[in-house]
């Protein structure tokens, strides 16, 4: 017979099949990473300081992605436990021109980037004589160019070497061989040309031909604009900002957020309410980080479904695509193995309606099977049998 999903607590969360991508924070020296980093993280971790390289090893912290949609399923679950979803958030310490080349230990950083699944690049945008800036002057989109130099720069080389240890099996016919030298041999004049390789055209086919080179031109980016305390809300009238934001759109096909990771590391020692009256001091509604946070978990492929009743509500995380089993099996690998049916309410639907009861009544609350897509936002409980 099917039951109903029994949300795994604590004690079993060696049962819970996680879902856990890196964000890499990544820029110049002295831009605001590690203090953009203690701020998302909420926490004082990462050594910031007024000299380039003060961070050397990487800082890992656990973020919790802010959803105020949670806050909403509390009040109609009538619970008082939330679990919001989670995204992992990687401090890589400031890369220089010549990182590709060894610059600045620029070898081991770049490695740190290998590692992580999208790419948070921070750009200066405020002008200050008393922090250093690595060029001695500001110009973001030359920050930008940089970074992302050194960047294609690595990719190329090791292109060029992937593709000279697989001359013996292409010259023997090797398909495999043969169809991975065919992407490479797409792919090395668009890195040659200062093409990222994320925007180089290779079909998905292609992409997973050359996915073992963990390119760091292929990773998803996102540029975070990082402006003075004074400056956040006349952010889009920045021109350092506006410069970031037609760059990025025009060159790279990326989103700009801003943030002022002062101000972000202000508000960490702030209860709630005294944040809010902080930022509404400063004429702005929300914290820049949020939308950041948010912004970093989408760009990862990831998406949120719910599940709400007297125990808890909870945010699972899922890719973008998920069926509702794989959805199931993210809660346990036995509710995937055993999935009979989703019992599923869209959030917009379940809010209007004001409870599951009224949701079902109006139709609205609806059976889905194996082959269902999970929409961002879906409230569900799983029926299974094993």
């Amino acid at each position: 017979m099917p039951y109903p999903v029994r949300l795994a607590g604590p004690s079993a969360s060696s049962l819970l099949v996680l879902i856990m991508l890196r964000a890499g924070i990544v820029g110049l020296p002295n831009v605001g990473k590690s203090t953009l980093f203690n701020a998302v993280t909420r926490t004082r971790k990462a050594e910031a300081a007024n000299y380039p390289f003060c961070t050397i090893d990487p800082n890992v912290g656990m973020v919790t992605v802010p959803d105020p949609r949670l806050a909403v399923l509390q009040d109609i679950a009538r619970t008082n436990v939330v679990i919001p979803a989670v995204v992992e958030f990687v401090d890589i310490a400031g890369l220089v021109k010549g990182a590709s080349q060894g610059e600045g230990l620029g070898n081991t950083f770049l490695t740190h980037i290998r590692e992580v699944d999208a790419i948070v690049q921070v750009v200066r945008c405020f002008e200050d004589e008393d922090v250093h800036h690595v060029s001695g002057t500001v110009d973001p989109v030359r920050d930008i160019e940089v970074i992302n130099t050194e960047l294609i720069l690595a990719d190329l080389e090791s292109v060029r070497k992937r593709r000279e240890r697989l001359l013996k099996d292409v010259k023997k016919g090797d398909k495999t061989a043969v169809a991975e030298e065919a992407a490479l041999a797409k792919l090395e004049p668009a890195l040659d040309a200062g093409t990222p390789a994320i925007n180089a055209g290779l079909s998905a086919d292609e992409r997973a031909l050359v996915h073992g080179l963990f390119l760091l031109t292929d990773k998803p980016t996102l540029f975070a604009c990082n402006v003075k305390e004074q400056d956040l809300a006349t952010a889009d009238t920045n021109p350092f900002v506006q410069q970031v934001r037609d760059y990025v759109q025009t060159h790279l096909a990326c989103e700009a957020v801003v943030i002022s990771a002062q101000i972000e590391s202000d508000l960490i020692d702030l209860e709630p309410a005294e944040a809010a009256e902080f930022l509404a001091d400063l004429g702005v509604a929300e914290s820049g980080i949020s939308t950041l946070i948010r912004a970093a978990y989408h760009l990862l492929g990831l998406r949120t479904y719910f599940t709400a009743g007297e125990k808890e509500v909870r945010a699972w995380t899922i890719h973008a695509g998920d069926t509702a089993p794989k959805a199931a099996g993210v809660i346990h690998s036995d509710f995937e193995r055993g999935f009979i049916k989703a019992e599923t309410v869209a959030y917009d639907d379940l809010v209007s309606c004001g409870s599951i009861a009224a949701a079902r009544e109006k139709g609205l609350y609806r059976m889905e099977g194996k082959e269902y897509v999970v929409v961002d936002g879906d409230v569900m409980l799983f029926k299974f049998n094993v």
